[in-house]
């Protein structure tokens, strides 16, 4: 199977599909998503999720913000199953949403662990990261404030976020009080959107 252009071997393939089975069923009685994306989550949440993970397609440890639904944390954590090591710490501190995280990762196999937290708090349980992850959660800029915990413990730290077409205005926000390097990736899987890698994050006003 290929997912994004990129092969996936057959026992993620039947993660990927198990955990989407997951979150169609659990989906109908918590809201995980906008309704009108269930019937094609392969595409508008798989796919879109893996393009973090094909960014930096290594074991390593993530800590992802908001998972949510699980994008793109569980899918993340599916795929560093296939190389047998790296972690993902999933941060979301709605109960229902956790409990089905947890449903996710332990019928899927899924390298992570759940943290039924609030954002500000995650630091101060998981200290150190090399890659922080979010998707559809908040703005840039409260986005940076979030991060800049784990970017002051390692100089090193990138983070990846999904953003749609208004991305721009809010990077020249952020600029206002954050000094960063950025790369833009255009997505894959959604016209106008794109992944913001974002390094050597300072805060300076």
């Amino acid at each position: 199977m290929h997912l994004n252009g990129r092969r996936v071997s057959r026992e993620t393939q039947e993660r990927l599909e198990h955990f989407v089975a997951l979150f169609q069923k659990w989906a109908r009685s918590i809201n995980l998503t906008a309704p009108s994306t269930l019937d094609d989550a392969w595409n508008r949440h798989i796919a879109d999720s893996a393009q973090i993970f094909q960014l930096q397609p290594a074991p390593f440890i993530w800590v992802d913000l908001g998972s949510g639904g699980g994008f793109p944390g569980i899918v993340t954590a599916i795929l560093l199953a296939e190389l047998g090591d790296g972690w993902v710490h999933l941060i979301e501190s709605n109960h229902k949403k956790a409990a089905f995280l947890r449903t996710a990762l332990r019928e899927t196999g899924g390298r992570g662990s759940i943290h039924a937290v609030r954002i500000e708090d995650a630091p101060s349980i998981v200290e150190n990261c090399d890659f922080v992850s979010a998707r559809a959660l908040a703005d840039l800029g409260k986005l940076l404030a979030y991060i800049e915990p784990w970017a002051q413990r390692n100089a090193g730290l990138r983070a990846y976020f999904h953003k749609g077409r208004d991305y721009r205005a809010e990077i020249e926000k952020a600029h206002g009080g954050w000094g960063f390097d950025l790369l833009e990736h255009k997505s894959a899987v959604e016209q106008d959107s794109v992944v913001l890698e974002i390094f050597n994050l300072q805060r300076v006003a």
